[in-house]
Formats: C-alpha cells, sequence, structure tokens
C-alpha cells in the first residue's frame, strides 16, 4: 500500500497563526494583557515593554557598571505610585549605599515603607549567601511590596529561584548586577543595562538587553534628574564663577525621554545618581566627599551639590 499524502492543496488560503496565552510572533511583543505590570514613570521606556511597565511577579535585572548610580532614578517613579495604590513594604537587600531619606521623601516614596536587610560584615560569600536567602524570604512574605536587590554574585540557577518566588507571590521583584556579567545566561525575561550618558550629566542610557518581543537595537536616554536639581546645579555653578569672575556659564537644563542622539558636551559629570537617592555611611549627602578647598563660601546644604560641577 502506498503512503496517502495529507499535503493541501496549494489554492487552499493560508490558516492565521494561533494566538495562545503566553506565546507571541518574534517580531512583536508580548501581548502582555492578561499580565499585570507596573508603569515605569518613564513614558520613553513603559513604550519599549510588554504589558507599558515593570512585570509584576517576575524579575527584573538591571546592569550598571555602578551598582549605586542611576538606580533611585529608575525606580523611584514606579515605586512611588506603588506605595501609594497597594500596602506592603519595600525591602532593599544588600543595597551598596544608605537611602536618603528626605530626596525620597520629596520624591513621593515614604521613607517608612522602606526596610532595608543588610548583611553582616562577614566573609564574601557568606554575605552573598545571606543576601540571597533574605531575598527570596521577603518574596514570600505577604506583606511586602516589592524587593529591590544588590546581589553581584547570583548564580543563574539563584535567579532562577527569586523569579519563581516573586511569581508564586505576585511581587515587583529587580536584581542590579555588574555590567561584566550581561554575556552569562540569565532568567529574567526584562534585563536592562543602565549607563551614564557622558554628554549629558542629567541623563541615563538604558538598553534593553532582553524583553519577551524583538531586540532592541537603540538605547533609550531617561532623565536622571529633576528639572529642580537642574536648576540647583546650575545656580550654584552660577554662583561659584561669579565669585571668582568667570562670569556666568550656561544653564543645566532637564533631560526628557528620548532615543540616544548626539548632544553637545555639557558640564562635567556628577555624581547625581547618589546625590539624591543614596547617603554614604552617614557622612556627606549622595557620598559625595568635601571638595579639597572645603566648602568655604558655600553658604546652603543645596550649593555643595553644584561645588563639584565646576571644579
Amino acid at each position: 500500500m502506498s503512503a496517502l499524502s495529507f499535503a493541501p492543496p496549494r489554492d487552499a488560503p493560508a490558516k492565521a497563526p494561533v494566538h495562545l496565552q503566553g506565546l507571541w510572533l518574534g517580531h512583536q511583543l508580548c501581548d502582555a494583557a492578561s499580565a499585570p505590570t507596573q508603569p515605569t514613570g518613564h513614558s520613553a521606556l513603559d513604550a519599549q515593554l510588554p504589558g507599558g511597565g515593570w512585570p509584576i511577579g517576575a524579575l527584573t535585572e538591571v546592569l550598571q557598571p555602578n551598582p549605586s548610580r542611576h538606580a533611585w532614578q529608575l525606580l523611584q517613579p514606579a515605586l512611588a505610585q506603588a506605595t501609594a495604590a497597594r500596602p506592603g513594604s519595600v525591602v532593599l537587600v544588600a543595597p551598596p549605599f544608605e537611602p536618603f531619606a528626605p530626596a525620597l521623601q520629596a520624591a513621593g516614596l515614604p521613607p517608612a515603607r522602606l526596610c532595608k536587610v543588610q548583611p553582616g560584615a562577614a566573609a564574601t560569600g557568606k554575605a552573598a549567601t545571606a543576601a540571597l536567602w533574605a531575598a527570596e524570604q521577603a518574596l514570600r512574605c505577604r506583606d511586602v511590596l516589592a524587593v529591590v536587590a544588590w546581589l553581584p554574585q547570583a548564580l543563574p540557577d539563584q535567579l532562577r529561584r527569586l523569579h519563581l518566588a516573586a511569581a508564586q507571590m505576585g511581587q515587583l521583584l529587580w536584581v542590579f548586577r555588574p555590567a561584566g556579567v550581561r554575556q552569562q545566561a540569565s532568567p529574567a525575561p526584562l534585563r536592562l543595562w543602565v549607563q551614564e550618558d557622558v554628554t549629558q550629566p542629567l541623563a541615563m542610557r538604558v538598553q534593553v538587553l532582553k524583553r519577551k518581543g524583538p531586540p532592541l537595537a537603540q538605547p533609550l536616554v531617561l532623565p536622571a534628574g529633576s528639572a529642580r536639581l537642574a536648576q540647583v546645579l546650575a545656580a550654584g555653578a552660577l554662583r561659584s564663577q561669579q565669585r571668582r569672575g568667570q562670569g556666568a556659564v550656561a544653564p543645566v537644563t532637564p533631560v526628557r525621554s528620548s532615543p540616544v542622539s548626539a548632544a553637545p558636551a555639557a558640564l562635567p559629570a556628577l555624581a547625581l545618581a547618589t546625590a539624591f537617592g543614596m547617603r554614604e555611611g552617614g557622612a556627606a549627602l549622595g557620598g559625595l566627599q568635601e571638595p579639597a578647598g572645603g566648602w568655604k563660601g558655600v553658604a546652603h546644604a543645596l550649593d555643595r551639590l553644584a561645588v563639584p560641577a565646576t571644579r
């Protein structure tokens, strides 16, 4: 008996692709209408993420060359919205610096909703294990709204455990890791590479390395400081140069969300990300060190933020 052929006729109409939940075409963003998301607060980034925001119940991995740069500028808008809408604490696991409460309060994130977990000063391996354990336990706690963890030594299987815990409890989860691991495999459905934009002191460059959809070839430029901060920096730089008889300087303008484009060089780079999000050792605001010449001639605390930009 000859084999039967089940090939359809050549003139038969092609069937449309079957749409199943959790599956998407490679050239399209995943249809995440059924999956909850939290808007990032950055419209340009929301437009490039499935569902238009941070995934809830999934791991988001953020890679940075410096663990303290732009962390709060990236997450603060979403955390402020989430804490205003839902109860629960935001757990910070092994943050590199102490959060600067007044700046977070001014940005709409109540410091009372934050809970910091810092592993003791033990061996590096023990501290990393303790941080992973703390992150997983926080994710499994019903009174926790979100977990933000700095885990530079986490392995893929350890990240997978955190991802599954976030999925089980339906919580927001961000893990910050060094930029050098971006070639390693990761279970995170969303992976970002955040860098400083050297051409604009109040901007950060965000590359979407991995998402449920086609790769994003061009990075995004997102604001890394508020318009008020830009005014403070410009005013402080102007006063400092006027005291030294150097005349006026060009003002620093805030950055709006936009794709990367060529831009003229502005003022020298300043640790803006830590300035309004972290406080190092409880000493200097945002971890800024006192200039060699001291703070002579600087009358206000906010002026101290502008001094490094002019030296």
